[in-house]
């Protein structure tokens, strides 16, 4: 048990270290920079230029840079945004509750949908549930966030004026801030459920083929118990993976969802950092969110090995 944790923490080591390199070039590829930000395109003095780009270290060669900034990541330092003059964890740990609220949410939403469809689907393979329940998914998967979130806020905010079309709020158990949590959480969530219950549907019809299904059966066992007590704990085991997957590349996807429903979460930072040509932030969010992932996917990992006890000695 401890060499296969151990074989996964070590594997993350590279990917973050990828993460890094990544994140850190293919911001530069964008046009301009935090000098072109502030001054714009027009005006242009080189000398006032050349000083901001020694201010913000922008001036070094790439390499340079990147092992400066690599080596403050290692101590523990994101750095500080070029915009705000604050260190970037602070501005990530003041976005990031609101879109790990809206991530969590919508993780839920997704559960709830789709594991009673997927067993429902299973154990009325071929009938009307079955059918309309794929067709559902299909539309799930195949429609984008940002065009169903719209849809959405026509439907729920223009005509009808059930929700807020966007923003927030601050957090508190109660309606006021919740009404903003709804239509943003099942814009994201709908499209997890699609793939949650086509996996639950496909992990159930693979069990409940099974010879201790069969003996379940045979014993006299109402459908009922053999579905919940036999067959949905083994088929959950995969779905589980899945789940976990989703809930660490969430606080990535919820990017186009946060920009169409106003929300103030780290995806909203991200893509204003983006447009501010503000480097330090880019990196540091999405070295964050990418260690985030990887923490969840560990997690999801060392479940696996307790609910399957078969890999806890494949190291």
């Amino acid at each position: 048990m401890i060499r296969a944790i151990g074989a996964r923490v070590l594997a993350a080591i590279p990917v973050m270290f990828g993460v890094a390199i990544v994140s850190f070039f293919m911001i530069r590829l964008v046009p301009g920079d935090i000098v072109n930000s502030i001054m714009g395109t027009e005006y242009g003095d080189p000398e006032v230029e050349q000083r901001l780009r020694e201010y913000y270290g922008v001036d070094a060669p790439l390499y340079e840079q990147f092992f400066t900034w690599f080596g403050n990541v290692l101590r523990g330092d994101l750095g500080t945004s070029y915009r705000t003059g604050r260190p970037v964890v602070d501005e990530i740990m003041v976005r990031f509750p609101a879109t790990l609220e809206l991530a969590l949410t919508a993780l839920l939403v997704s559960v709830a949908i789709a594991i009673p469809l997927g067993v429902a689907s299973a154990t009325r393979r071929n009938g009307p549930l079955d059918a309309g329940s794929r067709l559902i998914s299909l539309i799930g998967l195949s429609i984008p966030n940002f065009w169903f979130g719209i849809l959405l806020i026509t439907m729920f905010s223009v005509n009808r004026n059930w929700f807020p079309s966007g923003g927030s709020n601050d957090f508190s158990f109660s309606w006021d801030h919740f009404q903003y949590l709804v239509l943003p959480a099942l814009t994201l969530g709908t499209s997890l459920a699609a793939v949650t219950m086509r996996m639950t549907r496909s992990s159930m019809l693979e069990v409940l083929s099974q010879d201790y299904i069969r003996t379940a059966r045979s014993k006299g066992l109402s459908e009922s118990t053999v579905v919940r007590r036999h067959a949905l704990r083994n088929a959950l085991i995969p779905v589980i993976t899945v789940v976990g997957i989703q809930a660490g590349a969430l606080l990535g996807g919820t990017v186009v969802v946060e920009q169409v429903f106003s929300w103030p979460g780290l995806g909203t930072l991200v893509v204003q950092s983006i447009g501010n040509r503000d480097y330090a932030m880019v990196q540091g969010s999405v070295l964050f969110l990418a260690g985030f992932y990887v923490l969840v996917s560990l997690i999801v990992d060392i479940a696996y090995l307790f609910l399957d006890p078969r890999l806890r000695h494949r190291g």
